[in-house]
């Protein structure tokens, strides 16, 4: 099997050392996994992309590129470039350092490299890690993710339907903010949503007398809807939720019929 990582937390972060291991067990002795990231943190970019100007990118060794751009940058360029001949089997984005759970995967870069992998015909996954208590300060606060990863892939590569839809599916996995040892299965569920828990801005002054804006998160250990993705998280499981680039309200066509 050959495989594409990327992931926004940028090409040194700890999570993507934990997706490279994770790649190493599904491809197995005779697979490929090559790793094309942003040379930066793209936090909250979403499937951004860098349409009004270019990108350097830097050779980091065999199969192994950064690039200063998002997430969704990095898939095409890995598929237009440095895979063109060869195009991976799979995609898969992350490892997360926090949740991309109900409306945070609205933001996430991590999403937006899978969805674009998506929008170029390829099966793909972005993961997340769900941070809390049981997590912080812990030796590998990755663990669940390092555990859990190889087999949860594998289970929803098994499972995935052929539908043959424009949109093609990708997939959204957040691992609960617990150790390995206490996760406790996997759920399929639809993405959730947190009441009264929005991002906000902090206003903050530099020494010179500027005014700036930090963008600050919301509480995350809120739960959302019991059976959707952040609720099962904080219960200890990892969630599932299959996803499509489609943006249509399906639902509303019909009501809106009248205004033909």
């Amino acid at each position: 099997m050959r495989l594409l990582l990327t992931n926004d937390d940028g090409i040194n972060a700890p999570g993507l050392k934990v997706l490279e291991a994770i790649a190493a067990e599904l491809a197995g002795a005779d697979g490929e996994v090559w790793v094309v990231a942003p040379a930066f943190e793209q936090s909250g970019v979403a499937h951004c992309i860098s349409y009004t100007h270019p990108m350097m990118i830097a050779e980091m060794g065999p199969r192994r590129y950064a690039a200063e751009g998002s997430p969704a940058d990095c898939v095409i360029a890995a598929l237009h470039e440095f895979m063109k001949d060869n195009r991976p089997d799979l995609v898969l984005s992350g490892v997360n350092r926090g949740n991309n759970s109900a409306e945070n995967a609205l933001y996430s870069g991590t999403l937006g490299g899978a969805l674009e992998a998506a929008l170029q015909g390829l099966p793909a996954i972005a993961l997340s890690q769900y941070m809390g208590p049981k997590t912080f300060g812990t030796e590998n606060p990755f663990e669940a993710a390092a555990v859990h990863g190889a087999g949860v892939i594998r289970k929803i590569l098994d499972h995935t339907p052929e539908t043959g839809d424009d949109y093609r599916l990708f997939f959204n996995v957040n691992f609960p903010p617990v150790p390995a040892d206490e996760v406790q299965g996997t759920r399929v569920v639809p993405q959730g949503y947190r009441r009264d828990t929005r991002f906000s801005a902090e206003p903050h002054n530099s020494p010179s007398g500027r005014r700036f804006l930090w963008i600050k998160g919301g509480n995350q250990h809120v739960p959302t809807a019991p059976d959707t993705d952040a609720a099962v998280n904080l219960d200890g499981y990892v969630s599932v939720t299959p996803m499509r680039a489609d943006l249509t309200a399906h639902d509303a066509l019909g009501a809106m019929k009248g205004i033909e």
